[in-house]
């Protein structure tokens, strides 16, 4: 049971959710039903995510794994869940989902790491990253792990609970990290 349950779908704020929906009307959701809650707070960061999930410079890929590597390392369920069929969706493998549970040491995995644990990156790490990716992408990684740390965060202290037709596929079995 959800700590703070959503406001129902049909009690949103169309106002709060204009930057993100962009004049549409939104499907429902536990988590924009959260934020409806707040619907000030809901503009203003839905303003950012948006930027994130939309026009960010990180591939689509990149975006993914960090995010799903933040949700597995905070162990957030609707998180995971949101965004593994995202994941999927932009051409995530099943074994680059694996080596996120598992915590293998590719130089993503070492990035979202080293940001949760010490807020920088080490040399080594931003090298690595700085082989593949530019320097706007490289913000665009920072702020994306720090923004799904954050919403990771406000999802699991809410208890908010999966959509319906979601699954913690993968997600409960844990392993590595």
């Amino acid at each position: 049971m959800s700590r703070l349950p959503p406001v129902p779908h049909d009690e949103w704020d169309d106002d709060a959710f204009a930057a993100m929906s962009r004049g549409q009307k939104l499907p429902p959701s536990n988590a924009l039903g959260l934020l409806a809650h707040h619907p000030d707070l809901a503009k203003a960061f839905l303003t950012f995510n948006m930027h994130l999930l939309g026009t960010s410079t990180l591939p689509k890929r990149t975006r993914e794994l960090a995010i799903l590597r933040v949700a597995w390392r905070r162990r957030c369920q609707y998180e995971w869940a949101q965004h593994l069929l995202i994941a999927k969706r932009a051409g995530v493998t099943d074994e680059e989902i694996t080596q996120v549970r598992t915590g293998a040491d590719t130089p993503l995995n070492r990035a979202v790491a080293e940001l949760e644990t010490d807020s920088t990156l080490s040399d080594a790490t931003y090298q690595a990253l700085a082989a593949d990716l530019s320097d706007r992408q490289l913000m665009d990684l920072v702020f994306t792990v720090g923004a799904y740390g954050l919403l990771a965060m406000a999802f699991n202290t809410f208890e908010v609970e999966l959509d319906p037709g979601f699954s913690a596929e993968n997600f409960t079995d844990a392993i590595g990290e």
